[in-house]
């Protein structure tokens, strides 16, 4: 925990003793915990830029409301830095992101402060108000319910879903749309310009604020001129504003934009919302890595810059080894540029995360033919069958994760039509610090149960390569799925010339007699250290890489069930209905006996940590895979509690 030594934050650790101070203290207790924020993520890296950006909202919120009864819900959720501060978590917030210490999202059974968890964007209008509508059912009228929604999250479809049905249920709900022009890379599309018109339009801001602050000082009469003007802002706004108010048409009282660093005037404004019922919206204009210059400066680096200098900006955190092996995500980014080179049917689609995907480098060499669709994954899915169906080559790079959200498009407007999207998933499996809501574990399981569709998982950097030139080639006709975890990878010279894989055929790599270590994906990595293990064990065990999980490579199976009694399958999936069930079924289907042990993500949410203690929870690390192929010999006394054990004998 970093304190500095007489700061007010060290004197708050829970809201009610914010509120003991007075309202002119503020502006040193955002610049406390501004300073919290910078000394402690230059050391313990984590999500940056946004929660310097809040810290006067998160502050005046706390201060004005009776949180934790009054339900307070951020989206997206890394915008909650100064919030856990806040409320309580300041003296264990070293721990944030890493194992078993504190979550880097809201997170409801960490703290009743955290009102709903927030990893995904988009998310917070909808829960706010079913809890708006809840609390009225339970007559619970003093209850106030504010949804923090920014950081790019009015961009997802899901939030207009909600401020349409919200705006006609009359429910108590503010929503303060924080908006700082940025997701991890620049906001994109109409609602972006839109804001952006409102928020240059002085006329309207300047008259309602003079008016405002002019009318509270009138004595006796100022409260009830405030009211007067409050009734009549639609009347006003549509006199003194050109453009109608989106957020108006669609019954929401709508109020801002205002300074969102202004803590004083802040808690003004949200003191007179508290008296406001019905659906309300106040628009807060805010700077993302506010009070850090470089951080202001380039929004994107400093999102999450991992461990830095705090006097010099220099950023510390190796991206790979000293081997220099790159990232599979620019792996991607520089082949898909190649590829679009020899293609000029190829196009790049991404929900928001162009840096993050590194599609940014066919932005920069080919600007027309790559798409930031904002954060609208169902969108990006059917947009890339759109083109697909006019004839282009779309690669749709969507987090794992993420593209949980579209999964109605991928079936019913790509594989049902046998359009030949590619789908590049980024961050399969583990992903480490970020956790549960950003694992990338169900993909294998829920792309191989929709028929059409090629699933498959490069092993390395090369594999990688080799399938996106795979997968454009004219005489793929159907949708194809392309997973890769994220982070390094083990191949420094990965820039090979480009070789065609044969769809549905994996690759033996290593010989053995005792065992045989079946991997799909990066797991396949820690398979084959596995192998040199078990060796100096004494044990002999052969390595297939299947590489596609769908349509499964039936020859090889049959060998590897025709060859040996004892069979591990491992994944950096979900075990239930993943690859290692794909290989039961075909045991089954084929009327195989073996005995064979599935290694992968177990059934429960795998919660945050670095990857490796993460791997070593589930059992599939090298050590891991080692113990229990150990155990299923009956050479070795470990049981891997993460495994499941299927004996079929006739």
């Amino acid at each position: 925990m970093i304190d500095k030594k007489g700061s007010l934050l060290e004197k708050i650790n829970s809201p009610d003793d914010l509120k003991k101070m007075n309202i002119d203290k503020l502006p040193e207790v955002c610049q406390d915990l501004r300073n919290f924020i910078i000394d402690e993520l230059s050391v313990n890296p984590g999500h940056f830029g946004a929660s310097l950006g809040v810290v006067e909202l998160t502050v005046a919120l706390h201060y004005v409301y009776n949180t934790p009864y009054d339900q307070l819900i951020w989206d997206v959720g890394h915008q909650a830095y100064g919030h856990k501060i806040l409320t309580g978590r300041r003296g264990i917030f070293s721990s944030n992101r890493k194992y078993k210490g504190i979550s880097g999202f809201p997170k409801m059974k960490e703290s009743e402060y955290d009102a709903f968890g927030v990893g995904h964007a988009s998310t917070s209008i909808s829960a706010g108000l079913g809890m708006a509508v809840a609390s009225r059912l339970k007559n619970e009228k003093d209850r106030k319910v504010i949804a923090v929604i920014g950081d790019g999250a009015m961009t997802g479809g899901m939030a207009f879903e909600a401020l349409n049905n919200a705006g006609q249920s009359n429910s108590d709900l503010l929503v303060i749309l924080n908006d700082n022009n940025m997701a991890i890379d620049p906001n994109v599309g109409g609602m972006n310009k839109y804001l952006l018109n409102i928020s240059k339009s002085g006329t309207y801001n300047r008259f309602k604020k003079d008016v405002w602050e002019g009318l509270g000082k009138l004595d006796g009469f100022g409260k009830k001129a405030r009211r007067i003007l409050q009734k009549n802002q639609h009347a006003l706004k549509n006199f003194l504003l050109k453009e109608n108010n989106l957020f108006e048409a669609l019954d929401f009282r709508y109020f801002g934009p205002i300074d969102g660093h202004d803590v004083i005037y802040l808690t003004e404004v949200l003191n007179d919302l508290k008296n406001i019922k019905g659906p309300k919206l106040l628009h807060v204009i805010t700077q993302k890595g506010k009070g850090f210059k470089l951080a202001e400066q380039n929004q994107t680096k400093y999102h999450a810059p991992g461990v830095f200098d705090k006097e010099t900006g220099e950023i510390f955190t190796c991206d790979c080894p000293i081997d220099k092996a790159p990232k599979f995500q620019n792996v991607f980014g520089e082949t898909l540029v190649e590829l679009a080179e020899l293609n000029d049917k190829i196009v790049g689609i991404t929900p928001a995360m162009p840096t993050g995907c590194s599609m940014n480098k066919l932005f920069e060499k080919m600007p027309g033919r790559a798409f930031d669709v904002g954060i609208a994954e169902q969108h990006a899915v059917t947009f890339s069958a759109g083109l697909a169906a006019q004839g282009m080559v779309p690669f749709c790079n969507i987090y794992s994760t993420f593209m949980q959200r579209a999964y109605d498009q991928i079936i019913h407007d790509v594989a049902i039509q046998k359009l030949p999207v590619i789908f590049c998933l980024d961050r399969g499996g583990l992903v480490g610090e970020d956790g549960p809501t950003h694992h990338g574990v169900f993909d294998i399981a829920y792309m191989r149960t929709i028929p059409n569709m090629i699933v498959s998982a490069p092993m390395d950097e090369i594999e990688l390569r080799n399938l996106m030139y795979t997968a454009q080639l004219p005489e793929n006709k159907l949708p194809f799925s392309i997973r890769y975890p994220r982070g390094c990878g083990i191949k420094p010279n990965w820039r090979n010339a480009f070789e065609k894989i044969e769809i549905g055929k994996g690759r033996k790599l290593s010989d053995g007699n005792d065992v045989a270590l079946v991997t799909i994906g990066k797991a396949g990595i820690f398979a084959k250290r596995a192998v040199k293990s078990l060796e100096n064990k004494g044990i002999s065990a052969a390595h297939y890489d299947l590489r596609f999980v769908k349509p499964i490579d039936a020859e090889m199976l049959t060998e590897i069930f025709n060859n040996y009694k004892f069979i591990v399958t491992v994944e950096d999936g979900a075990i239930q209905g993943g690859f290692g069930s794909a290989v039961l079924e075909f045991m089954a289907e084929n009327n195989f006996s073996a005995t064979v042990k599935l290694l992968g993500i177990p059934d429960k949410f795998i919660e945050h940590g670095s990857p490796e203690d993460l791997y070593k929870e589930c059992g599939i690390d090298v050590k891991g895979i080692t113990n229990s192929v150990l155990d299923l010999l009956g050479t070795g006394k470990s049981v891997n509690q993460h495994s499941v054990l299927i004996g079929n004998h006739h």
